[in-house]
């Protein structure tokens, strides 16, 4: 998903003893399709290296219908897409052309500079379908802000899995359990997708210092405290967390890593340590000039892009 900077996150001052902040993230009507942004938030901008949580759906799409996030730019960042229901059809600067399904994963490094478009492709136009996942954006280390852009593409099968009692989480990203991601990482970092089967418990990793939950489907427990879908709980560090699940079940998200030492700003698409380089990366874009400039059109989908608005040119580089 392309960053838009209003309908920031709510984070209410009540919460359980464990939990450092408590981020409700506010909904937004994409025409038929929701989004609900988690991070960054008014009172925490990462969680670890996360410094973007993007919900996509749950939404169904008649004949015809499906979305289209035209090619747009990025810089100093990882993208991760990776889908409960539904599809995306990849494409970027680098001359990536990837279809993406449930239980896979998409990362993709933007360092110096990347474009990229995500569209439902043709062939799932056709018919009725579904669209239900998770995008987020991983802030690079300092010295990695200008690494060359790459991609990779990892099957389900590839990723790690772990199956306890009513509990089974796949590995998406990093390492948790004694158990690695084959997706190349630039930090310290773990994401798992969890499902939990009624009343049944799941302990967070207890060896990284930043620890989030998602709660995509269902509801959990956390001492004594119930919350639903659509909530984030940022966890303090170095407290063991075990997470219940309510009466339904639950499907969650659980992130986090170490804490970047260097401050971060966001503007749009742009992550940087350096308000100056997001600037100049502003300037490159708005230039359009795909044949010499930083940025290219994605190969295959190079006929529209998405443009800089005058709202979006009156705002300013933000570090929350």
């Amino acid at each position: 998903m392309s960053w838009n900077p209003t309908h920031n996150p709510e984070c209410p001052l009540e919460h359980a003893g464990e939990i450092d902040t408590l981020i409700i993230p506010r909904a937004r009507d994409l025409g038929g399709f929701e989004v609900r942004r988690a991070l960054p938030a008014p009172a925490r901008q990462m969680v670890g290296p996360f410094i973007f949580f993007d919900q996509m759906g749950p939404a169904e799409f008649i004949t015809d219908g499906g979305i289209d996030v035209r090619p747009h730019p990025h810089i100093g960042l990882g993208t991760v897409t990776y889908l409960y229901q539904g599809e995306f059809e990849h494409r970027d600067s680098l001359g990536t052309h990837q279809m993406i399904y449930p239980g896979e994963v998409n990362w993709m490094v933007a360092g110096r500079g990347v474009t990229h478009s995500e569209r439902t492709s043709e062939e799932t136009r056709a018919t009725r379908h579904k669209l239900f996942g998770i995008q987020t954006w991983i802030a690079l280390p300092e010295d990695r802000e200008e690494m060359a852009p790459d991609f990779e593409h990892h099957k389900e099968a590839t990723l790690p899995q772990f199956q306890d009692g009513g509990a089974r989480a796949r590995l998406i990203l990093g390492e948790a359990y004694g158990k690695a991601s084959p997706v190349t990482m630039q930090s310290e970092t773990f994401y798992l997708d969890v499902v939990l089967r009624p009343g049944a418990a799941f302990p967070l990793p207890d060896d990284h210092e930043d620890r989030g939950i998602y709660v995509s489907e269902g509801s959990i427990e956390v001492s004594g405290d119930t919350f639903e879908a659509g909530r984030m709980m940022v966890f303090r560090p170095g407290d063991r967390i075990s997470i219940k699940a309510g009466p339904q079940g639950a499907r969650l998200m659980a992130l986090g890593g170490a804490t970047l030492n260097e401050k971060r700003y966001i503007w749009w698409n742009f992550v940087s340590s350096s308000k100056d380089r997001i600037e100049q990366a502003k300037e490159d874009w708005k230039a359009a000039d795909w044949a010499n400039g930083p940025f290219r059109l994605p190969p295959g989908d190079e006929q529209e892009f998405i443009p800089i608005s005058a709202e979006l040119e009156r705002t300013r580089p933000r570090d929350w």
